[in-house]
């Protein structure tokens, strides 16, 4: 039973793992972009997951950890911030690879209007809840900062995926939090959350899996980038030096 959590994050992250080798998908190419990416994005959900477990936000049953703890966090919980992003991640690339997911402009701006105007008042009607209260604060914040100050141009993708992603983040999200279990592996103290579960998660979690996703996405995606550029530019000098 020790070994639970660490069982998830090892059948969270497997299946993606070793199909970012199949030939059509190369996701293994991309996998130095997602370790840089998961630098900064992992240090500042980790910190968050330090400063909540501290004041009681939530803790973590010792029946379902192996004992092993950084900065007063199971192990676990450490790679539960490398496992599940890089699945959101491998998941993202494929079906933006393969299906057009593309928003119209306008249902995309309206969209983020209205949803971060939505989580600002219900961070503001809660406040007195620390975690209903700050997740829902920082989505709204990373979906304004990407909407209209990154300017990205495939935050509806990213929603949509999302919301496929759901299925599965009800399955892992069901066993942390106690589903089929006589306790939940994340015990969470309800007085710091709205206490609205769906069957045994707390509604905070989606939108901290979608602001976790889109934090990954920020950073990943624009490294990317880079790397495809940078590869452009190698083999235009190739090219180049083989022509002289």
């Amino acid at each position: 039973m020790k070994s639970l959590y660490l069982l998830v994050n090892f059948f969270s992250v497997i299946i993606p793992l070793l199909f970012s080798f199949h030939p059509r998908i190369k996701f293994y190419k991309n996998w130095k972009a997602f370790f840089y990416a998961s630098i900064p994005v992992s240090i500042i959900f980790i910190v968050w997951d330090v400063i909540f477990t501290h004041y009681g936000v939530w803790d973590f049953n010792p029946r379902y950890v192996t004992g092993i703890f950084l900065l007063k966090l199971p192990l676990e919980e450490m790679l539960f911030f490398i496992c599940i992003p890089f699945s959101c991640v491998f998941t993202y690339y494929c079906f933006n690879r393969f299906y057009n997911l593309a928003w119209n402009k306008k249902v995309e701006f309206f969209f983020c209007i209205f949803f971060s105007l939505f989580l600002v008042v219900a961070a503001y009607i809660f406040k007195e809840k620390l975690y209903t209260f700050v997740t829902f604060i920082s989505t709204a914040f990373v979906c304004i900062l990407l909407k209209f100050v990154c300017r990205v141009t495939w935050f509806g993708k990213a929603v949509s995926v999302y919301a496929i992603l759901l299925i599965p983040f009800f399955v892992v999200n069901g066993i942390l939090t106690g589903t089929g279990l006589e306790e939940p592996v994340v015990r969470y103290n309800d007085s710091e959350n709205l206490g609205l579960r769906v069957f045994t998660i707390p509604i905070e979690d989606a939108f901290f899996g979608l602001e976790l996703m889109l934090a990954y996405l920020l950073f990943y995606i624009r490294l990317e980038k880079k790397n495809e550029e940078g590869a452009e530019e190698t083999n235009y000098r190739t090219v180049k030096m083989k022509n002289i």
